[in-house]
């Protein structure tokens, strides 16, 4: 799975523009972290549990700054995905904390975690259109 993942990831940075590309970023920091799951745990465990449930949740998606995500995902994580595509460190997380809530809201349509909610790329390519 990791494998097609990454290639996946690759096209999509290559076929969406910036879109792409921070799909692209999601689709590792989402395997680095265990999955769908994994991001909800990491982010629970920072402290950020009602932002995660409605993102989660049917309801409105909470804002995460830039700030609270490289306080979540390290900045180590930040600027390797920043060096990747060629942005600084505060692009890159503010991207992440744009389009997380939206990533996690569209692969939890229902509002739970389910067995079927952690298919990311699927999830992505919806986000290109």
């Amino acid at each position: 799975m990791g494998l097609f993942d990454s290639l996946a990831g690759s096209m999509l940075g290559k076929l969406g523009g910036e879109k792409g590309a921070i799909a692209q970023v999601a689709v590792d920091l989402f395997n680095q972290n265990g999955g769908l799951p994994g991001v909800l745990e990491k982010f629970k465990a920072a402290g950020f549990a009602d932002e995660v449930a409605s993102w989660v949740g049917k309801g409105a998606n909470q804002q995460i700054s830039a700030a609270q995500i490289t306080q979540v995902l390290g900045s180590a994580t930040i600027s390797t995905a920043a060096a990747r595509l060629g942005l600084n460190a505060d692009e890159i997380s503010s991207k992440i904390a744009e389009y997380l809530p939206q990533v996690i809201d569209r692969m939890t349509p229902d509002g739970e975690v389910g067995k079927d909610s952690g298919n990311l790329l699927a999830t992505m390519l919806g986000m290109l259109k």
